[in-house]
């Protein structure tokens, strides 16, 4: 019986054995099953939090690309000029710029040559299958090319290759100036007489135009300078009056109907995108014009716009708040053209205004420099060559004071 006894016992005592390790194995088990469990948690959320920081890099490099193309227009305290210098002779007038405005030089036109070598005429000469012709009452659409768009052509060709020389080994930002497709529709005629503007289809068909002819202008620039980067600037001086509704028929005796704010932003920004596809790195809105319309304009994705800083109003100044805020830039015009000859008084002064703007606006002065450039307030065609070199040396200076004292 003892014997039996013993036996029972070793049976209960293995059994008991048994249980704890069953207990032990399936305690280990729970513990391995939590230490996965909690493994896989973990490695979840290092997989969401790599995920929300890559997203985060992602929209942080986006940013910093936006902001970097856009602050990589012109270097900090830039100066330039708008479009029109006096003058005949174009390597003369190019070699101006380049000595006067080294940072952001521009393709100067030279409208003392003839209507083709002004804005509208160089313009003309860039549409791309679409001729046009001049007339007592200005420019014509016409369906077929005239002498007057070839003598306009062979003119920009002329300035493009005097470029060669002019700007042999430049390898900067380079502005080119045409006129926008709202002033082209509000100032070209149609063969019949009528503002281009009164036909929907007509205003689309020179905005196609002038993309493409942008597109091959840019194309020749780049063959002449090949190491500039290309900024387009489109001017529009008859914007906020095709916008208002304040364009007047060749009589005179109405008005024609307004554009909407949509349609407008639209076609600039369907010219500004094949620029860029054309290899431009910038493209902006120049307007000298009271009431320039910030918002439509930063709708159209205008990286710049050009302003006369004397008519701006304290009731823009939310608009270009926001415009500036989304990364837009500005070229503010500090050096009235209204006048027979050009007020160039102290350069501090001449920066005053802008000043104001920027510090009502609650940017950081340092910004200053780096957002605004400055040019004159027009084209300097009235003007005599000295006065005009005068101007852009004083342009020159303003552009340093904005870095150097932008409080």
């Amino acid at each position: 019986m003892e014997q039996g006894r013993c036996v029972e016992q070793g049976q209960n005592v293995q059994q008991d054995r048994s249980t704890r390790q069953d207990r032990n194995t399936r305690q280990d088990r729970d513990e391995k099953q939590g230490r996965n469990a909690e493994r896989d948690r973990n490695a979840e959320r290092d997989r969401d939090e790599k995920r929300d920081r890559d997203e985060e890099q992602g929209r942080n490099a986006e940013r910093d690309a936006t902001a970097g193309a856009a602050g990589s227009l012109w270097p900090l305290g830039a100066a330039t000029g708008v479009g029109s210098l006096p003058g005949t002779d174009a390597a003369e007038a190019q070699k101006l710029v380049f000595d006067e405005l080294p940072d952001l030089p521009h393709l100067p036109e030279l409208p003392e040559r003839g209507p083709g070598a002004g804005l509208l005429g160089r313009s003309g000469a860039i549409l791309l299958e679409l001729p046009v012709d001049l007339q007592p009452a200005g420019w014509r659409l016409v369906p077929r090319v005239g002498m007057d768009l070839r003598r306009a052509r062979d003119l920009l060709v002329r300035d493009l290759d005097a470029l060669v020389e002019t700007a042999a080994g430049y390898t900067g930002p380079f502005k080119i100036a045409v006129a926008g497709p709202w002033t082209l529709a509000a100032q070209l005629e149609l063969p019949r007489g009528h503002k281009a503007l009164s036909d929907v289809g007509a205003t689309r068909e020179i905005a196609e135009s002038l993309a493409a002819g942008l597109g091959e202008h840019l194309k020749e620039v780049a063959s002449r300078v090949p190491g500039a980067k290309l900024i387009v600037q489109l001017d529009e001086p008859s914007l906020p009056a095709v916008l208002a509704g304040r364009v007047r028929t060749p009589s005179g005796f109405s008005v024609l109907r307004a554009v909407e704010d949509g349609l407008a932003a639209t076609r600039l920004r369907a010219v500004a995108e094949a620029a860029r596809a054309s290899g431009a790195v910038g493209v902006g809105v120049h307007c000298c014009a009271p009431s320039v319309p910030f918002a439509t304009l930063q709708s159209a994705g205008a990286d710049f716009i050009g302003v006369d800083a004397a008519l701006l109003t304290w009731a823009e100044d939310d608009l270009i708040g926001e415009y500036v805020d989304a990364g837009g830039r500005l070229i503010a015009g500090i050096v009235s053209t209204a006048a027979a000859t050009a007020e160039l008084s102290d350069v501090r002064r001449s920066v005053e205004s802008v000043i104001a703007l920027w510090n009502r606006l609650g940017f950081r002065p340092e910004q200053l420099g780096e957002v605004v450039a400055v040019a004159p307030a027009c084209g300097l065609v009235g003007f005599g060559a000295e006065t005009a070199r005068a101007v852009l040396r004083h342009c020159r200076q303003a552009g340093r004071v904005l870095v150097d004292a932008p409080a």
